[in-house]
C-alpha cells in the first residue's frame, strides 16, 4: 500500500491556486505548484507499478515507459498528454520568459484534472 496524502495535498494546492484570479503571481504559484504535483505523479505511478508489476520490470523504465505502461494498466487514461506534461516540465526552468511562462501555466491548468484522475484511480487500487 503507497501513501498517497502528499499527492492528494499537491493535487488540492494545485487546484487551489488554479481558482484563483490570474496574475503574474497567481501564475508563478500555479507553475511551482504543476512542477512538485507533477513529481509526485509520477513517483506514486512508479511506486504502485513497483508493487503491482515488480521493481524489476519497472525500475529499468524511462519516464516515458513508465507512462506508457500506467496507460496499458488503465492508471493513465492519456499518455501522449502526460508525456507533454513532462515537456512542459523540463520547460519550468525557463519560465522567466513571459511565453514560456503562460505556456506552462496553460498545460498546468489541464494536468490538475487528469492528475486528478490518476490520484483517484490509485486511491481506487490502494483501497
Amino acid at each position: 500500500m503507497i501513501v498517497l496524502t502528499p499527492l492528494r495535498k499537491a493535487v488540492t494546492s494545485l487546484k487551489a491556486a488554479i481558482a484563483q484570479p490570474k496574475d503574474e503571481f497567481v501564475r508563478d504559484a500555479v507553475i511551482q505548484r504543476f512542477e512538485y504535483t507533477y513529481e509526485l505523479s509520477w513517483k506514486m505511478l512508479k511506486r504502485h507499478l513497483d508493487e503491482s508489476e515488480g521493481a524489476a520490470a519497472v525500475d529499468p523504465l524511462s519516464r516515458k515507459d513508465l507512462f506508457r505502461l500506467g496507460g496499458e494498466r488503465g492508471i493513465v487514461e492519456n499518455v501522449e498528454a502526460w508525456l507533454a506534461y513532462h515537456r512542459a516540465r523540463n520547460e519550468t526552468s525557463h519560465t522567466y520568459d513571459e511565453n514560456m511562462a503562460e505556456q506552462v501555466y496553460d498545460v498546468a491548468r489541464q494536468f490538475a484534472g487528469d492528475a486528478e484522475k490518476m490520484l483517484r484511480e490509485l486511491e481506487r487500487r490502494n483501497a
